[in-house]
C-alpha cells in the first residue's frame, strides 16, 4: 500500500508538471517570462528557402535568419529551436502556440497583419519571376498562355491574386501551379512543366547563383511592390516584440548584422 500510495503521489507530480507546462505553452498572454525562463525559443520556418534558412547537404540548418535569429538571441541568452513547419500553415502554427516566432524570409503584408505582430523590418525584398532563357520570357506579358508557379501561402501567390492584370489573367488557366515548397518548383521549371516562378528575388538569386549553369535562366522584374522582412509572433507579445526589436538594434549598431548581411549577400547593403 505504502509503495502505492509513492507511485500515485509521483504520477500526480508528473501530471501537475505537464499541466504547468502545457499551460505555459497555451497560455495567450505574454510568451517572454516563459522563453525567458525556460532559455528557449521556438522559431518556425520553411528549411528548404535559401538564402533565409534551409539545409545545406551535411543536413545541418544554416542561413541569413538562422545566423541572425542566434545573434539575437544570443543577447539574452536564449537559444533557439528551429522548426520545419508546412509554409501555407504557418499562422495557424504560430496561433496554436506550436511555435513563438515566424522567421524565414517573412513579408509583411496588410492580410498577415491582421493575423500576427510585426518586428521592425529588418531586410528588404521583391517577388520576381525566374524563366529559363530558352523560354524567351522577357517580360510578364511574354507569359501569355504559358504555366506559372508558385508556392502556397506565399507573397508571390498573393501577390498574383491581388494584381490579377500583371500575370494571373494571361497565363494558361488563369491561375499559377502551387507547390509546397520553391524546390519542387524549380524541379518543375528545370523540367519544362511550368514556364515561369514568381519568387523572392533573395531566393531566387542565391538559387541561380549555385547552379551549373546560371546563364540559363534569366530573372525578370515585373513591378510588384517592394516587400520587407520581418518576424512574425502572436499579436499579445509585445513584450518579445520589444525584445527582439531591441536586438535588431544592437546587431545594427556593433556591426554584427552587417557581417550576417555580406556573409549571406557578398553586401552589407540589403
Amino acid at each position: 500500500m505504502r509503495i502505492l500510495r509513492k507511485i500515485s503521489l509521483l504520477l500526480a507530480v508528473v501530471v501537475g508538471a505537464f499541466a504547468m507546462t502545457a499551460c505555459a505553452r497555451t497560455s495567450k498572454s505574454n510568451s517572454w517570462p516563459r522563453i525567458e525562463q525556460q532559455k528557449k525559443v521556438v522559431i518556425g520556418l520553411d528549411d528548404s528557402f535559401v538564402p533565409m534558412g534551409f539545409r545545406a547537404k551535411s543536413g545541418k540548418l544554416v542561413g541569413y535568419d538562422i545566423d541572425l535569429a542566434k545573434a539575437v538571441f544570443k543577447l539574452y541568452g536564449i537559444k533557439c529551436s528551429f522548426q520545419t513547419i508546412d509554409w501555407s500553415m504557418k499562422e495557424t502554427e504560430l496561433r496554436n502556440q506550436t511555435i513563438d516566432l515566424i522567421w524565414n524570409g517573412y513579408s509583411v503584408t496588410p492580410d498577415r497583419e491582421k493575423q500576427v505582430l510585426f518586428s521592425d523590418d529588418y531586410l528588404e525584398n521583391h517577388q520576381v519571376l525566374v524563366s529559363k532563357r530558352a523560354a524567351n520570357i522577357k517580360s510578364f506579358a511574354d507569359m501569355k498562355g504559358k504555366t506559372l508557379g508558385a508556392q502556397s501561402g506565399s507573397s508571390g501567390a498573393a501577390d498574383i491574386d491581388a494584381q490579377p492584370a500583371k500575370l494571373k489573367n494571361i497565363i494558361e488557366k488563369k491561375q499559377p501551379v502551387l507547390y509546397d515548397t520553391f524546390n519542387d518548383a524549380f524541379i518543375d521549371l528545370n523540367a519544362g512543366r511550368i514556364q515561369g516562378l514568381v519568387i523572392d528575388e533573395v531566393y531566387a538569386r542565391y538559387y541561380v547563383a549555385h547552379q551549373q549553369d546560371p546563364q540559363s535562366f534569366r530573372i525578370t522584374d515585373g513591378s510588384f511592390p517592394a516587400e520587407s522582412f520581418a518576424i512574425g509572433m502572436r499579436k499579445s507579445d509585445t513584450e518579445l516584440d520589444s525584445k527582439i526589436n531591441s536586438g535588431l538594434k544592437t546587431l545594427k549598431k556593433n556591426g554584427q548584422l552587417a557581417k550576417i548581411q555580406k556573409k549571406w549577400f557578398g553586401t552589407t547593403e540589403q
